[in-house]
């Protein structure tokens, strides 16, 4: 967790998506793109969420496990719950989860009910990153 200037821990969880089949590299080049748009570094990641319908996701599931960093599944009612806190409209991912954007929403899900939209869906090749980070007191 990264400190901000008052002191107080900023969890960072990147919400991913992907097209059916997208490698862990094509996903790893959008999270890497979020990152460098918050000027933050992959490390300062705590966590990856993506929804229910990437549960068995190869490429999500090798990043998960070669950045050793845990993975958690975000079932629908969580992402519709999340829904309103997000920025980005896809039609594709409305269609498949009623959530306006799957990686927002997972993110949003997983930061939890105080945290906000860091970083946008950003699409590198395929795949889709939205970084959202919740402040706890430290």
């Amino acid at each position: 967790m990264d400190m901000d200037k008052a002191g107080v821990r900023a969890m960072i969880v990147a919400g991913l998506g992907c097209r059916k089949g997208s490698t862990a590299e094509d996903i790893l080049s959008a999270l890497d793109a979020a990152c460098a748009a918050a000027r933050i570094s992959r490390e300062s990641i705590a966590a990856l969420a993506t929804g229910e319908i990437k549960r068995e996701e190869p490429g999500i599931l090798e990043l998960a496990e070669t950045l050793r960093l845990p993975l958690h599944i975000v079932n629908d009612d969580a992402l519709l719950q999340a829904e309103p806190r997000t920025g980005t409209v896809s039609r594709h991912s409305l269609a498949k989860t009623l959530a306006s954007s799957l990686s927002e929403a997972a993110a949003l899900a997983v930061a939890g009910d105080r945290s906000e939209i860091l970083v946008p869906r950003l699409i590198a090749n395929g795949a889709t990153c939205a970084l959202a980070a919740t402040k706890e007191k430290a």
